[in-house]
């Protein structure tokens, strides 16, 4: 059962701002005293995380603009080690949900739940227990690929990572230089450093790499 009198620092990380809400006023009417910061994209995710290294939780959606699929995932984990993480996500097919889990979340809630479900897996993450729908542990989870991938993610710095999610975007140097208020200079640099910890050598290995991550990734060997 959940303590009502918890003062808990919740980040809800979801792209739709009618789930946020309707997340948001479950939250408040299972935890009163409850604190909430809202994330629409990944940039906004990784501001909120930076200025609250100390919140309870991360309830976090696999479909974050700016980050693809179980990325956001891999770097929350490995960027704040001391926030669990709970993906919350309409994509609730056992394999999802072991993915999620090899990924580091400790907790999976379909976003069809109801409130007495939620309220009861919040607090057992909270208490530092895990959550996960019946049935998920007989399911595949990542593949020797993705957990490779998600390895050499883990070792990018937090800027290196984003300049990562944005060359699988589809941005150049340039683009990229300016969304990060840096110079070519500095982008070249941290492409340096992405290729030699992901082990790879063109952006066109980054972006298949990422793609490991997909929800639905296509299937295609990123490293040669």
């Amino acid at each position: 059962m959940p303590n009502n009198n918890q003062a808990i620092n919740i980040i809800i990380a979801d792209d739709h701002p009618l789930f946020r809400l309707a997340l948001k006023n479950s939250l408040q009417q299972s935890f009163p005293s409850c604190s909430i910061l809202e994330a629409e994209d990944f940039s906004s995710l990784t501001h909120l995380l930076a200025q609250n290294p100390q919140a309870d939780i991360l309830l976090l959606d696999l479909q974050m603009p700016g980050c693809e699929g179980f990325s956001a995932l891999v770097y929350a984990v490995a960027q704040f080690p001391q926030i669990p993480v709970m993906v919350v996500s309409a994509h609730s097919e056992p394999e999802i949900i072991r993915r999620s889990m090899d990924h580091g979340a400790t907790g999976f809630l379909p976003k069809s739940a109801d409130l007495a479900v939620m309220s009861e897996a919040l607090q057992t993450v909270i208490d530092g227990g895990l959550w996960q729908p019946e049935g998920a542990d007989t399911a595949v989870g990542a593949s020797a690929t993705e957990e490779a991938v998600a390895d050499g993610l883990s070792k990018l710095t937090q800027q290196q990572f984003r300049v990562a999610s944005m060359v699988y975007q589809g941005l150049l140097n340039k683009q990229i230089a300016a969304e990060l208020n840096i110079t070519e200079a500095t982008v070249k640099a941290h492409m340096t450093e992405i290729f030699r910890k992901l082990g790879l050598n063109s952006r066109t290995q980054v972006v298949l790499a990422m793609g490991q991550l997909a929800v639905k990734p296509q299937g295609v060997e990123a490293f040669r």
